[in-house]
């Protein structure tokens, strides 16, 4: 667009430069055709004289043409001078004859440019009574009747161009209002810009914040948990005389060894949802409950109902981390036989359902959240609402445990 308007600039720049010249060359030409054979020396003359001065005023105000554009199209006192002078001189060639009034009608193209505001509209009269006179057959005039046809041209003319004149003004401040406004709106889309890219960063620091509170928890409630079973085991080693009781500790020591070790090495593989670089949302939650079943000796089932659809890499990774973290506190706290889970694709929302039949809990005697963010349900909560989702959960003491997700279906743009 902005190349646009400065081509328009250029052909208007054009316009002005070079339609004075044409008007000048076309009012001498059917000046010399249509003049009387009888006319004097001195009148050839003095018209020669005047061409010759309207045609160094032409050549003065091109030269200045570079200057002025440097300035952009505002009037000035040598823009006003030369509109005078330049009027003078057609009213006087146009006295000389009629033809010189296409010079005369320059007038009408550049005085919204060449004259200050309040004397724009008196150039366009001037202008007006020139072209009028020689409309009406030259001056100077010799009968009641031309000076009446002369009045009529005048006030149709100076309606016209006054009237065109106002229409281009109008628009000139339209143009000027929508340029305002789409800088303005230029300006709110890049603001816009700005902040969609500060809550961007802001999402990837909470994502940060999250995660480091998740591996947390996983390093308090397993790892940490773990090792400290293994200096138990070991100091009762230390401490017991008997082989045979110490073989026994040192093996539980190993078994809580590696089951911490197994521990570390899920908490680490769940800081980046690398079941999803291959697989498919359904794909990578199938594997991942499966697996949890073989480890944890629980019947786990998993269920998709809908058209699956290719979700956004945060919608998917945020419901497969709601999975894990629910998997996670079923294999510590629930001591479920069974497990579902169901991923429903539902026309704008995906549901994610996870159920079983453990010992349950009383919601209302669930610890306030901890200095340190808290985890479990709230970290779960906390990432469904991050991806603008809902996070609810259905339980009771002897009767299991049910949560649902519901997040917005969001298609990968990819």
């Amino acid at each position: 667009m902005a190349e646009d308007d400065g081509r328009i600039d250029r052909r208007w720049e054009q316009l002005h430069t070079w339609v004075p010249y044409g008007f000048l060359g076309i009012s001498v030409v059917l000046g010399i055709a249509t003049a009387d054979p009888q006319t004097g020396p001195a009148t050839w003359y003095t018209a020669w004289a005047l061409v010759g001065a309207a045609l160094v005023l032409q050549l003065w105000w091109h030269g200045t043409r570079s200057r002025r554009l440097d300035r952009g199209r505002t009037p000035t006192p040598a823009g006003t001078a030369y509109y005078v002078v330049r009027w003078a001189l057609a009213f006087v060639l146009t006295w000389l004859s009629p033809f010189f009034a296409f010079y005369a009608a320059s007038g009408y193209m550049d005085a919204d440019e060449l004259l200050p505001r309040r004397w724009r509209r008196l150039g366009l009269l001037a202008s007006a009574v020139t072209v009028a006179g020689a409309q009406t057959g030259g001056m100077p005039f010799r009968s009641a009747v031309q000076w009446v046809v002369f009045t009529v041209l005048l006030v149709a003319n100076s309606v016209l161009q006054v009237g065109i004149a106002h229409l281009t003004e109008q628009e000139k401040l339209r143009s000027a209002e929508r340029t305002e406004t789409i800088a303005a709106l230029r300006q709110a889309l890049d603001e816009n810009a700005a902040l969609h890219a500060q809550l961007l960063v802001q999402a990837r620091e909470a994502g940060v914040a999250d995660e480091r509170r998740r591996l947390a928890a996983e390093i308090h409630d397993t790892i940490a948990q773990g090792l400290a079973g293994i200096i138990a085991q070991l100091q009762v080693v230390t401490n017991t005389p008997d082989p045979d009781q110490a073989r026994e500790h040192v093996g539980r020591a190993l078994a809580l060894a590696r089951h911490s070790l197994g521990e570390a090495r899920r908490s680490v593989h769940n800081l980046a949802p690398v079941a999803l670089e291959h697989d498919g949302l359904p794909e990578a939650l199938q594997k991942t409950v499966t697996e949890w079943g073989e480890r944890t000796g629980t019947r786990a089932e998993f269920t998709v109902t809908g058209t699956a659809a290719q979700l956004h890499e945060e919608i998917a990774a945020t419901l497969l981390r709601i999975v894990q973290e629910a998997l996670s506190n079923t294999a510590r706290h629930a001591r479920a036989s069974r497990v579902g889970v169901t991923l429903s694709y539902l026309g704008e929302e995906v549901i994610l359902d996870i159920r079983d039949d453990g010992t349950g809990f009383d919601l209302l005697a669930v610890p306030a959240r901890s200095r340190a963010g808290g985890f479990g349900l709230d970290g779960m909560r906390a990432r469904a609402e991050r991806i603008a989702g809902t996070l609810t959960v259905e339980s009771e003491p002897g009767l299991g445990t049910a949560l649902s997700a519901r997040v917005p279906l969001v298609r990968d743009d990819r």
